[in-house]
């Protein structure tokens, strides 16, 4: 199977670390004006950029795979052939993906010749993962602004009393505060447990001004 992706250099590397099944072969590519130079491939990984979902109506036999955490399959319209990932900073070397799938066995059976582990979910804001790191982000900023401890000691904590790889405000720094925030904000149009904290809010705004 010869797989095509796009992504920066920060996303190759955290691929790279995956192992790839000998059947399979990775082809990175920096545009997707790239992809009408290549003969043949059977699926498309688009993990940079804001690529539309109806600029490869060519390839619509072969599964696409978009990074999407916050917008739906539903929300873009995306043609059948297509699912969402999650390629927040982070979050392609981990041991499993995260799939929502308009066709579960088209993008199952890539991920069985790719190798690679892969559970499927919903198609809903922020998958599962990061809806729920984000909220574990958005409560340390609660308790950092109730002075329940400082950002070092809530880190420290976290990591030592969950096992967590990383803890909330490290997370934070890894993945974006804007990422975590827009997440947030989408969630909460639904659920206020997920408004972001106030504290948040104004770090996100002095780095982003309206």
């Amino acid at each position: 199977m010869k797989v095509v992706i796009l992504a920066t250099n920060e996303q190759k590397k955290e691929i790279e670390i995956k192992n790839v099944s000998h059947s399979a072969s990775l082809i990175f590519i920096a545009s997707t004006e790239e992809i009408e130079q290549l003969e043949d491939f059977d699926a498309i990984f688009l993990l940079a950029g804001e690529p539309s979902d109806t600029s490869l109506k060519e390839y619509s036999d072969k599964p696409v795979l978009i990074h999407s955490v916050i917008d739906t399959l539903g929300d873009r319209k995306s043609p059948s052939n297509y699912s969402r990932i999650n390629a927040w900073p982070g979050f392609l070397k981990r041991p499993t993906w995260e799939v929502a799938a308009n066709d579960e066995d088209a993008a199952g059976l890539v991920f069985k010749e790719l190798g690679w582990n892969v559970v499927f979910v919903k198609d809903e804001p922020g998958l599962v993962a990061a809806r729920v790191i984000s909220m574990i982000i958005n409560e340390a900023y609660f308790a950092l602004e109730e002075k329940v401890s400082t950002i070092k000691e809530i880190d420290l904590a976290m990591k030592l009393g969950t096992n967590y790889s990383a803890g909330p405000f490290e997370w934070k720094g890894i993945i974006g505060i804007r990422n975590i925030y827009c997440l947030l904000q989408r969630l909460s149009e639904t659920d206020n447990r997920y408004l972001p904290a106030p504290l948040l809010r104004e770090e996100y705004r002095k780095i982003y001004p309206q």
